[in-house]
């Protein structure tokens, strides 16, 4: 890295002796932007709370009671997302927010129910589904001049006699929208009229460039009764490793609901765990406003060298994450274009049909790396690309 660069930037030879999943999935000639890691340090602060934590001897790792500072610092950041007057026991943790959506489709449908979703959309939605006798009514968004927008006709289409949750995104992976406060709202009418549940995963939340993130329950008091959010710090301040998240309802029944479906499978987070979500939510900021200017910068880069070298890609700059989705179908390998780049551009990225059907030809990108890396991959598919007239 340049001495110039922010320090939590890292090498590639750094990743690819750090033991990830991501840069020792493939080969090492293979640039990896696939799985939702950044390529980033932690946070200094989270690092000297783990160390401090393994240094301050016994008694710190046996069965272990919530952190006593993390409710309340999980209160005030919800309250800043206009989620306020949670009662007591409204914020429930977990080891994660995929098993919360898990927890959400066992908790609060039963099986044959139909469950409404808006694809593409990250896969555990779609096997929350499907594990468990369930059935998706897939909702496809338009990808249009604005962007990626809502099909409200297809919404309401998708709605059956038996649906009975609706799962939302926001901000939505894989596209990066951020819903506005207008479709949330209209999102919100939805619901309240077919009567659904609603889980809302929002762990993206923080990484967002359009300014505070808007909480879908906060735009209508109606929701309170019928929404569980869910949370964690795993995209933000890049520790999935230390599995942690939290669902977080105004009714408590349907979180109990949701307990009660999980019991003796769910798990509870490590000690480790709740001492880096501490951690990062006390002194986390200066970090993360650091990686966000790096993210915004990267986005920037991307959107310009694929407007520049490869036009016929259909991309939407994302409002929020780092993951890009990136419309290949121009491409004469577009049914199996994951396959191409990785063989022919040595990169790895995300396949279009595992957000959805009728995603083939479509990829996710990661931009979460270093300028350095991400450039090479662009170079690298660029010149896979060339045989692609503009």
């Amino acid at each position: 890295m340049k001495a110039d660069q922010p320090a939590f930037l890292l090498s590639e030879e750094s990743l690819r002796h750090s033991g990830s999943t991501k840069w020792l999935k493939f080969p090492d000639d293979v640039l990896p932007l696939w799985v939702a890691d950044m390529d980033y340090a932690v946070s200094p602060a989270i690092t000297a709370a783990l160390q401090k934590r393994l240094s301050d001897g016994l008694g710190y790792f046996q069965y272990h009671r919530p952190e006593p500072d993390m409710a309340e610092l999980l209160r005030d950041k919800l309250t800043g997302q206009g989620v306020t007057d949670l009662p007591e026991g409204a914020i429930r943790t977990l080891p994660g927010v995929v098993p919360g959506l898990y927890a959400s489709v066992l908790g609060l449908t039963s099986p044959g129910d139909d469950v409404i979703s808006m694809t593409p959309i990250y896969p555990p939605f779609m096997s929350a589904i499907a594990d468990h006798g369930r059935r998706l009514r897939a909702a496809q968004l338009v990808h249009g001049p604005e962007g990626w927008q809502i099909d409200w006709e297809a919404l309401e289409a998708a709605v059956t006699p038996v649906t009975r949750l609706l799962m939302l995104c926001h901000p939505h992976n894989p596209t990066g929208r951020v819903w506005t406060r207008a479709e949330l709202e209209r999102l919100a009418d939805f619901a309240l009229k077919h009567r659904l549940y609603v889980v809302c995963d929002e762990l993206h939340a923080d990484l967002s460039f359009q300014g505070p993130h808007v909480a879908f329950v906060s735009v209508n008091p109606a929701l309170r009764d019928r929404t569980v959010t869910l949370t964690g710090p795993c995209k933000t301040y890049n520790t999935a490793g230390l599995g942690i998240g939290a669902a977080v309802s105004h009714n408590l029944d349907l979180l109990d609901r949701m307990a009660k479906a999980t019991v003796g499978v769910m798990g509870s987070p490590s000690v480790m765990s709740m001492t880096m979500w501490v951690a990062a939510l006390n002194g986390g900021a200066d970090w993360l406003a650091g990686v966000m200017a790096q993210l915004a910068s990267n986005r920037d880069l991307l959107t310009e060298r694929l407007r520049a070298e490869l036009p016929w890609v259909r991309y939407t700059p994302p409002e929020a994450t780092y993951l890009a989705f990136l419309d290949m179908r121009a491409h004469p390998r577009a049914s199996d274009i994951q396959a191409f780049l990785l063989g022919e551009a040595k990169v790895a990225l995300n396949d279009g049909p595992t957000f959805g059907a009728g995603y083939e030809g479509f990829v996710r990108l990661n931009f979460a790396t270093s300028p350095e890396i991400l450039n090479e991959a662009i170079d690298r598919i660029v010149r896979a690309c060339t045989t692609v007239p503009a």
